[in-house]
């Protein structure tokens, strides 16, 4: 069941893919109804499950599952990675690699590998101000005050000298 992101409860379970590029403002139209259809029709065993999302700078999708009602298990958490999958097939973008960092430079998003990450702190290209995505965060509270920090609040601070 398909509802509005922002009325999901701050528990709700959040998943984050981030894209190693920008959508087009097309690509996201037919991202967004893809989803659309995708929640409206998932469910775990045989339970709607109440969820929503957000794409954020064009380049994240963030599935928000509101698990006070019931609670995503392995096929519905599978169903999820497959449309991703598909999503990643689809528009010829890497949406499930966890080795990737993005991270603000001014009002554009830069994505970069992890290694090529780790060089710029040491070359401090980056730094412990530098705003980084946190796609580790596990729920909407989390989401809302964690994802978007700089790296000394992240685990990408390791990095930074």
């Amino acid at each position: 069941m398909l509802v509005d992101f922002n009325t999901l409860p701050e528990e709700s379970r959040v998943w984050i893919y981030q894209a190693n590029r920008s959508f087009t403002e097309q690509e996201i139209e037919e991202i967004e109804w893809k989803l659309n259809v995708f929640i409206e029709n998932w469910t775990a065993h045989g339970s709607d499950l109440q969820a929503g999302y957000l794409i954020k700078y064009k380049r994240f999708i963030v599935i928000a599952l509101n698990q006070n009602l019931n609670k995503a298990t392995g096929c519905s958490i599978d169903a999820s990675v497959r449309f991703i999958q598909q999503l990643e097939q689809d528009y010829k973008v890497d949406l499930m690699d966890k080795m990737n960092v993005s991270y603000k430079q001014g009002e554009y998003i830069a994505h970069k590998t992890l290694a090529d990450f780790r060089k710029m702190a040491k070359d401090k290209a980056v730094s412990k101000n530098t705003i980084v995505f946190n796609n580790l965060v596990t729920n909407i509270a989390e989401f809302k005050e964690n994802w978007e920090v700089p790296a000394s609040d992240s685990w990408h601070s390791r990095f930074i000298k």
